[in-house]
Parts: C-alpha cells; sequence; structure tokens
C-alpha cells in the first residue's frame, strides 16, 4: 500500500505560507514536549518502500532527477520491512536553493512502521544510519521553547527554513498536532518549475562516499580515500581485490551501515599501524567508527590463526566481546594471502556460526535481559555486573540472564572500589581530562611522583616509581576509594601491572582511553609546559596498542576535546550513545581507612575515615581468569604488535 505525505502546517510565525496552505494555529500538540529542529531542504518529497518508491504525487511518473534515488531504493529496499516506509528529501535536482556538500542526494526525515506509527527522532537517526541515510542538520534541541524558535538565525540565502516535530513517536492521525515548519519569505526564487527545466544536479561532499558504502554501493578506494583525506603515510598495496571481497561477504551478510563501512575501511587499511589509526580517522568518521575500524585492523588475522577445535568456542566468544565477527571475518577472508589463512578463516566462520556469534550482536539480548533484571541498581553497579557476566559467558559459565543474575549477586552492593586508568601517550590529554572528573579520592600520577623525587623528566629511577605508584594504587583502593592511574600505559604489559593491583582489591576497572591524531599530538607537545623530547614521542606512538573492549570491566575512549565520545559496549546498546557522566564518587564524600592520605597531585585528594567495609578478604579476583591481559590473551587472540 502506499501513503501520501501529509501536509505539513506552517507554524503561526513562519513568512513564508500562502493563501492555500495550512497554518497551525497553535503549539498545543507540542507543548511540554521535547522537540527537535532540523533544516528544512529545498527538495522534492519522497517516499520509499521495499518494493518501490513515490514522490508526494502517489502516481509520480518517471522524472531524470528521480534515477539516483532509485538506485538507493534497490539496494536498501530489502531491508525495509513489510509495510514500513522512509520518508525524506530526493535533493538531486538544484530547485531554488543550489547545495554544494550533500552527504547524499536523499536525506531521510522519518520512518513509518506498518501501524502507521512515526518512530522516535533517536531511533529514526539510527534506523536510517544503519540504511546509510543521512538526516538533515539538528538546528535545536530541548522542551519547546517558542522563544527559542523565534530566535533561530538562519542564513536565507542558503536556507529554506526549519521542520519542528516531537521528539517521541506519534500517529499519523497526530501529524497536525506533532509536526510543523517555518519557511522563509518568497521562497521560489526561480521563474520555471525546476521539473520543467533542465535537471542541473546539486553537489556531494566528501562524506557522500561514506555514506553510498553504508547503503550498500560499491567500494572505489581512491575515492574513499579521498573522503577520509588521509591518503599519506598509509601502507595500501593494491586495495581493490580486497576491498571488493570484503564489501560482497559483508553483503551477503547482510551487513549495512556503519558495519559495512567499519569493514570496507578496516580492508582498506589493514596495515596501517592500529595504535595510530583510530585518532587520524576520528575527525572525519566520529569516535565510534574510527576505533572499531582500529579495533578490526588490529584483530583481522585472529582468524587466520591454527587455533584446537575443542578451544576455538571459548576463543571466539571472547574475540567477540572486542569486535562485530562476521566483519572481522569479512575483513580476514578479504585480507587473507595464503590458501593456508584462507582455509582457517573459513573453518573459524563455521565455529563462529555454530556458536550463535556472526551475527550483528550476539551478546545484545544477555545485556538487554540483564539489565532489566537490575532495573535500579546504581549504574556503576550494572556497569561492574555486566562485565562479570560478559566474562563469564566468554568462559563458558552461563548463557542465560538467570544464570548471569546469579552469578553476579556479590557486586549488587556496590561496595567495591573504582579504578579509571587514563592510556594515551603524551599530551593526549590524560591530566586535563581526570582533573574534569568528579568524586575522585585519589590520583597516582607518575610524572608528579617523578617530580617529587627532584625531576620529573629523569627517567632513569622508573622502576622506584612505578613501585611507589603501585603502593599507593594498593593503598587507596584497599580504603574502598575512586583512584585515578595517570600514566601513559602505552600497553597491555605496562597496563597489566595495574590491573593486577586492581584484580587483587576486587575493583571495578575502567580505561579511558585518549585518541587524538599524531599531528594534533605533535602540535601540543610543541607548546606544553613539560615538553616530551620528538624522538621520544614517536617511541610512544609506535609502542601504543590501545586496549580492546573487554581488557577492562569498561572502557571509554575519549576524544581530543577531552570528551568520553564512545565506550566500549555502545555496539550493543539498545539506545543511542551517550556522554558518560564525570560524577564517580557516590555521595561526593568518600573517604580513606588507614589515616593514609594520598596526594598524587592532579586534583585535591581526600582523606579521612573509612566510607567502605567490603565485607570481603581484599583479593577477591577480576575474575578474568588471567592476571590482567584477558579477554583476549588466549594463543589465539593475543596482541603481537
Amino acid at each position: 500500500m502506499r501513503t501520501h505525505y501529509p501536509r505539513t502546517p506552517h507554524l503561526p510565525w513562519s513568512p513564508g505560507a500562502s493563501g492555500d496552505d495550512v497554518r497551525t494555529g497553535d503549539l498545543s500538540g507540542l507543548r511540554g514536549l521535547e522537540v527537535v529542529v532540523t533544516e528544512k531542504l529545498d527538495g522534492e518529497n519522497t517516499t520509499l518502500y521495499q518494493d518501490g518508491l513515490h514522490a508526494r504525487s502517489l502516481d509520480s511518473a518517471h522524472h531524470p532527477s528521480r534515477t539516483w534515488v532509485k538506485a538507493l531504493q534497490g539496494r536498501i529496499g530489502p531491508s525495509i520491512p513489510a509495510g514500513w516506509r522512509i520518508c525524506g528529501e530526493n535533493l538531486y535536482a538544484r530547485h531554488s536553493i543550489p547545495y554544494r556538500e550533500l552527504a547524499g542526494f536523499f536525506y531521510g526525515f522519518s520512518v513509518w512502521n506498518g501501524q502507521d506509527w512515526c518512530l522516535d527522532w533517536d531511533l529514526t537517526v539510527r534506523w536510517l544510519r544503519a540504511r546509510g541515510i543521512p538526516v538533515p542538520p539538528v538546528l535545536w534541541r530541548g522542551v519547546l521553547d517558542e522563544r527559542a524558535l523565534r530566535a533561530l538565525k538562519l542564513d536565507l540565502d542558503r536556507q529554506e527554513g526549519y521542520v519542528v516535530r516531537s521528539v517521541a513517536g506519534f500517529a499519523r492521525a497526530e501529524f497536525g498536532q506533532r509536526v510543523a515548519k517555518w519557511v522563509r519569505a518568497g521562497h521560489v526564487q526561480t521563474g520555471t518549475h525546476w521539473m520543467h527545466a533542465a535537471v542541473v544536479p546539486n553537489e556531494l561532499g566528501p562524506t557522500a562516499e561514506l555514506w553510498a558504502i553504508r547503503s550498500g554501493a560499491a567500494a572505489e578506494p581512491g575515492r574513499l580515500l579521498a573522503a577520509l583525506g588521509v591518503t599519506g603515510g598509509l601502507e595500501l598495496g593494491s586495495p581493490e581485490r580486497r576491498v571488493a571481497a570484503a564489501a560482497e561477504r559483508l553483503d551477503v551478510l547482510g551487513r549495512t551501515g556503519d558495519a559495512r563501512l567499519a569493514g570496507v575501511l578496516a580492508a582498506l587499511l589493514h596495515g596501517t599501524p592500529r595504535g595510530r589509526l583510530a585518532g587520524r580517522l576520528a575527525p572525519v568518521v566520529g569516535m565510534p567508527l574510527a576505533r572499531r575500524v582500529a579495533d578490526l585492523v588490529g584483530l583481522h588475522d585472529r582468524p587466520m590463526r591454527p587455533y584446537p577445535d575443542q578451544d576455538r568456542p571459548t576463543g571466539l566468544r571472547r574475540l567477540a566481546i572486542a569486535a562485530d565477527l562476521g566483519v572481522l571475518h569479512a575483513v580476514a577472508a578479504a585480507v587473507a594471502a595464503t590458501d593456508e589463512e584462507r582455509e582457517q578463516v573459513e573453518w573459524s566462520a563455521l565455529h563462529a556460526e555454530d556458536a550463535g556469534l556472526l551475527g550483528p550482536a550476539p551478546l545484545a539480548p544477555l545485556r538487554t535481559e540483564l539489565r532489566a533484571e537490575l532495573a535500579g541498581l546504581d549504574a556503576e553497579v550494572v556497569d561492574r555486573c555486566w562485565a562479570q557476566a560478559r566474562e563469564a559467558f566468554a568462559a563458558g559459565r552461563l548463557s542465560t540472564a538467570a544464570e548471569a543474575a546469579a552469578a553476579t549477586w556479590r557486586w549488587r552492593d556496590g561496595r567495591f572500589p573504582r579504578l579509571i586508568q587514563l592510556v594515551g601517550p603524551s599530551g593526549s590529554g590524560k591530566s586535563a581530562f581526570a582533573r574534569r572528573l568528579r568524586g575522585v579520592d585519589c590520583f597516582v600520577a607518575l610524572d608528579e611522583l617523578r617530580t617529587d623525587r627532584g625531576d620529573r623528566a629523569d627517567q632513569r629511577a622508573n622502576g622506584e616509581v612505578l613501585r611507589d605508584g603501585l603502593a599507593r594504587l594498593d593503598a587507596a583502593l584497599a580504603a574502598g576509594g575512586t583512584v585515578v592511574w595517570d600514566a601513559t600505559s602505552l600497553n597491555r604489559h605496562q597496563r597489566a601491572q595495574v590491573h593486577a593491583v586492581a584484580q587483587r582489591r576486587d575493583a571495578l576497572t575502567t580505561h579511558a582511553v585518549l585518541l587524538a591524531d599524531e599531528a594534533e599530538l605533535r602540535r601540543r607537545n610543541a607548546v606544553r609546559e613539560h615538553r616530551v623530547p620528538e624522538n621520544a614521542l614517536t617511541t610512544q606512538l609506535r609502542r601504543f596498542t590501545p586496549p580492546y573492549p573487554g581488557e577492562a570491566h569498561r572502557t571509554w575512549y575519549v576524544g581530543p576535546g577531552g570528551t568520553v565520545q564512545d565506550r566500549d559496549d555502545a555496539q550493543i546498546d539498545d539506545e543511542p550513545f551517550g556522554d558518560v557522566p564525570l560524577d564517580h564518587g557516590r555521595s561526593g564524600d568518600a573517604r580513606f581507612a588507614h589515616g593514609w592520605s594520598c596526594d598524587g597531585r592532579v586534583g585535591a585528594a581526600r582523606s579521612g575515615d573509612a566510607r567502605f567495609d567490603h565485607g570481603r578478604s581484599g583479593d577477591a579476583p577480576l575474575d578474568h581468569g588471567r592476571s590482567g591481559d584477558a579477554p583476549l590473551g588466549d594463543a589465539q587472540f593475543t596482541e603481537e604488535h
């Protein structure tokens, strides 16, 4: 069934309403609701279905400007459920406003399910992104504020207007109360209707190639590299075959959106050092996708390695914590150079499929059900219980939420210390990020400990400084507080020594991984107060191997701006990723036992009476099965860089 898109009423103050336009009488249907305001794009209203499309008119005929969007519908149509529809704007042909940097020639603004219900905005954005469809720029979001909307300033030479809609979903019958628009005066500024004139295409911007790959288009390495803008210094070889092979396998698996793009990028960039890749890609594709690509690059050779069949299920379950196994095996198969490597990849994929791990998020049902079981508990308790359940799942000790709930009972009271371990090269912003954290009881900063010894730059006594720092860490965690470990922690060996202390004290361990492009790191280093020699920074970058998801209970990925832009479990959440709150105290008054004072310097630490009495011996294992290097410590999956 085909459905006509409703007429959008004009806001009371919209100057572009003509005599036959619909105008909303008031905003009562939006008052008190959270709304999102998006740019109104100057194109042709178009609706896509599983089996076709139409413009505003249900019987719209062929027009040259619709060829591009027809090809898009052909690629994504199979992923649209029967009875659903995508509504958006076909921007191929220039109307009154020329566009020169579009992310694609079709932008979606609403998705309707089989019950004629418009999905909520956040789900709409995720649903469209998974099919390679961008949404219009968001201009404002919040609880409806008429004064704020009236105050919006647009560039009327380049913007037609804006659309207001409720963030929450709504039924088609409510459309007139939940959606309204503002259009500039005299919007149509051409003498001839665009459909009766020669088609003048709008122009695509550099990100369009990335969106095309998300939607299932063929990948052309040259255009892709130009879109990334990071061609210099990459070891690519001859990428055409492996990129095409990866895309073909991903299509067979039904992977679209960021999963498809991540796989294609990993196949293209598989020879690039992983430690530098995420920081380099993040400004272009965003931190979540950049770090997934980097993790795929780092892990792509794991399925190629011989491994005892009886141990494969455990190894694959551990690997599933760190990456999408379907995408990883597609990349591995595309990159494999020998018949033996290809055979190992196929054998590994068969085992993964048999274990139910080739899907896009095999751990999602377990996490969702466990979170329901833990509803109402503190967020850090939920994180801890999930991390322990995830590890037990990887070890084959549980498979259901009921088993997970029973296995994690001991952490429900939240009476465990917290460790935040900063990870990143010099100049990545570790200390600045640490200063923004609230509720921290102790900072252990190795640079400050060197300063206490007389020279911050003196590396000759690193062993003694490390032992001093670990002793302070141990005492602070034993007291039950929240501790920040401020050091580069560049590789697994360095992190493992800290993990061993945290494991002994049963601490909730969080990796805060700070990722920035090498050029930005060198720029910062040149102007920082405590400058690191250039050769030392080069050595750090060469040695830097960021932790994979699952190496700590939680992992945060921090961008150059000092904000958490991704976390390790974001890919299996049912909700969009949001900023991680920086308040880690329970009530802001945690204290240490032993009458011991931590003065690790980065922030003001506190001392006093102990607030947390664990009621345990203090040596409960982190239950990774190894000392600080799980879950990727099995022979097949170890980091060897």
